[in-house]
């Protein structure tokens, strides 16, 4: 046998040792979406989120301004802080340092953690039972630095780096958690991103336009992709059928002032250019170009021809 071929079966050796915890650890980590026992405490929480009066400022904490999420890219600040104060610690001369970093990843959690519970609220059961467990394991980190913090401020260092490991290790179960709900559970991502791909590459035909009432959404199929249809007097505007924040069918939603409301969560897309108006979607919706001829509907993605 030669080297390669060694090497090759060391490999599969090596993954067949492994696949078993690898199939463990994903079984912790999707477990926590089957625990209906959680939607208990959910629908409280959610409506008391819901209840916040914050005004334009929920879809800034959606990140609609930012294309996507906020949060993921705000939990970086403490998470970074108490990393970098974790090995502070051990390191001669840094405990001023570490004390100053765990106070300043105590200050940047609240931030993120107002926009995660905005998001959270908008998402299925599902999604929601992972996103409160991961809530928890961080809001027992944070439990865990702000004794950290009193701790080092009592000249107790000893505990005050225990406290401060512990909670790092609460924290990174939380990232854990949150890489899961976002990346396996697909709660944050454009689930439009595929349309181009997905979409014709030419003219298709959607029906004679007398088949679509005036202000009501109609779903037709290009191809294989569901649009959406809303004729408004002499235009029509067609847009890819499934919301991009959860795939809510946009066909049974709602218009109104020029927008497309979607029936699950409430995200708002302008018809005319499929811009988020409102959140918790941040990725604009595919709109796609359209032209009469004959009394027939025809559509194609602007980038085609």
């Amino acid at each position: 046998m030669n080297t390669s071929a060694l090497h090759t079966s060391a490999l599969h050796t090596s993954a067949l040792h492994t696949r078993p915890w690898s199939r463990r650890l994903r079984g912790l980590l999707d477990a926590p979406a089957h625990w209906q026992f959680l939607d208990t405490p959910a629908e409280p929480l959610s409506d008391a989120v819901e209840a916040l009066p914050l005004g334009p400022y929920r879809d800034a904490l959606h990140g609609v301004w930012l294309g996507h999420p906020l949060h993921p890219a705000l939990v970086q600040l403490p998470l970074g802080c108490w990393t970098s104060a974790g090995l502070l610690d051990f390191a001669p001369g840094g405990e001023r340092s570490a004390d100053t970093l765990v106070a300043a990843g105590l200050l940047t959690a609240g931030p993120a953690a107002l926009a995660g519970w905005v998001d959270w609220a908008r998402l299925d059961p599902p999604r929601k039972r992972t996103g409160l467990v991961h809530a928890l394991a961080n809001t027992t980190g944070v439990l865990l630095y702000a004794g950290s913090l009193l701790a080092r401020s009592r000249g107790r260092r000893a505990g005050g780096r225990l406290l401060g490991l512990a909670g790092l290790t609460a924290v990174s179960a939380g990232a854990a958690l949150g890489g899961h709900l976002t990346y396996r559970l697909a709660a944050g991502p454009d689930r439009a991103a595929a349309v181009p791909r997905l979409a014709p590459t030419d003219w298709v035909g959607l029906g004679p336009v007398d088949d679509f009432p005036p202000g009501q959404p109609v779903r037709r199929t290009a191809g294989e992709l569901s649009v959406v249809v809303v004729r408004t007097g002499e235009r029509c505007h067609v847009l890819a059928e499934r919301c991009a924040h959860l795939s809510g069918p946009l066909s049974e939603g709602t218009v109104v002032d020029g927008c497309l409301r979607c029936p699950w969560h409430g995200s708002e897309y302008r018809l005319r250019d499929g811009e988020v108006t409102h959140g918790p979607a941040t990725a604009p919706q595919p709109v796609f170009e359209t032209r009469v001829l004959s009394g027939h509907l025809e559509v194609r993605l602007p980038e085609a021809g």
